[in-house]
């Protein structure tokens, strides 16, 4: 039998009802429940393990036949499942972003802070590779943050990036004819330079934002004036130098997250730490990201392509030397 006709039929039985292997190719990781899986310690109590990773949005990452939630989204999951577990008593949110869109950040700001006031269950932030600008700013309702000994953090500010094309429509000979109702409807255009007056509008916006920024780290972090002055530069730092700034509180690896949130939450030594996944995954521990247990699933099909596009304008507390994808 010609080896196409082989291929042929291999899909066809795939692809039948019946006693065909049910396999989920075609379906959403986003559509199955959390489940609670513990990864560390056996005794009373629970501490909820939450990761907070990528670049923070709250847009769905797009593969070709199928989606993933938000980080905004999967972060609010998380935090319901452990405000409804009596058992819960404090939660560690394991942070490696760059940061992201100023609304992602703040959204997640918000849900943590809310969190926080109608639980009372404490909140540990800990840091990994990343956590600059949003992600830094997701940190700061934790009562406390630990950064572990090679983080990189800080990137205090805003920047506002949006692609222009005017060279390049001049080199093509292609123009962009604008009716618009306003003179500034049309400002931030790809399609033409920026007016001097139309950057100072930009410029005033950042600020803003940045001014927003900088008023939460001054509220949850008190640092001295000159200590701000240097965080206010939007620069990124190591675990040691935001130790020194007053950008956090500890240099230390995740088990001293967990100690600290069990002695917050007055647990004892061996509580369990849970996290949620939509599958169990053999020999589960803290350091584990996944949220299924299928690692043999084709790549292809959960893959985000988002990096093949042009990038979008937008305002992001994003430090763009963190930014990966």
């Amino acid at each position: 039998m010609p080896s196409r006709t082989l291929a042929a039929l291999a899909v066809l039985f795939l692809l039948l009802p019946g006693c065909a292997p049910k396999i989920k190719i075609f379906a959403s990781q986003a559509t199955e429940p959390l489940k609670e899986y513990v990864v560390d310690g056996e005794g009373e109590g629970k501490i909820a393990l939450v990761h907070l990773r990528g670049f923070l949005t709250t847009q769905p990452a797009r593969g070709m036949l199928r989606s993933q939630p938000s980080p905004v989204q999967e972060l609010v999951n998380n935090l319901k499942l452990a405000e409804a577990d009596d058992e819960v008593g404090a939660v560690v949110v394991a942070i490696d972003s760059p940061g992201g869109t100023a609304t992602a950040s703040d959204v997640i700001y918000h849900e943590l802070t809310a969190f926080r006031e109608r639980t009372g269950k404490p909140v540990i932030a800990a840091m990994f590779d990343v956590a600059a600008s949003g992600g830094y700013y997701a940190a700061l309702p934790a009562d406390w943050i630990l950064a572990h000994p090679t983080t990189i953090t800080g990137s205090v500010g805003v920047v506002f990036m949006r692609p222009k094309l005017s060279g390049l429509m001049d080199k093509v000979g292609v123009d962009m004819e604008v009716s618009k109702s306003g003179r500034d409807k049309d400002m931030g255009s790809p399609f033409r330079p920026s007016t001097d007056e139309e950057k100072a509008l930009f410029q005033g916006i950042i600020d803003d934002m940045a001014g927003r920024f900088h008023e939460l780290v001054r509220k949850h972090r008190h640092p001295s004036p000159a200590d701000f002055e240097t965080i206010k530069t939007a620069r990124v730092f190591t675990a040691n130098q935001a130790l020194s700034l007053g950008l956090i509180d500890q240099v230390g690896y995740i088990q001293d997250a967990f100690a600290k949130a069990r002695s917050l939450a007055g647990l004892p030594e061996d509580s369990r730490v849970v996290t949620y996944r939509r599958d169990l995954y053999p020999d589960d521990n803290p350091y584990n990201t996944l949220d299924s247990a299928e690692p043999y699933k084709p790549s292809l099909l959960g893959v985000d392509a988002s990096f093949l596009m042009p990038p979008r304008a937008g305002f992001c507390y994003v430090w763009e030397g963190g930014v990966t994808r």
